[in-house]
């Protein structure tokens, strides 16, 4: 969650940090995405 705002708020403020900074935090938030799908698939396969 923190990755995401964090990105929100450099996009919306400051475009110097959204230059250096924009691809880093997309890749985390989607290797974090992956990781919380993972996450939900495990509980669903345990559940079964």
């Amino acid at each position: 969650m923190a990755v995401l705002f964090t990105g929100i708020i450099v996009f919306a403020f400051n475009e110097q940090l959204n230059a250096k900074y924009g691809n880093k935090l997309m890749r985390w938030r989607v290797i974090l995405q992956g990781v919380a799908l993972l996450l939900f698939g495990l509980m669903m396969v345990m559940q079964a």
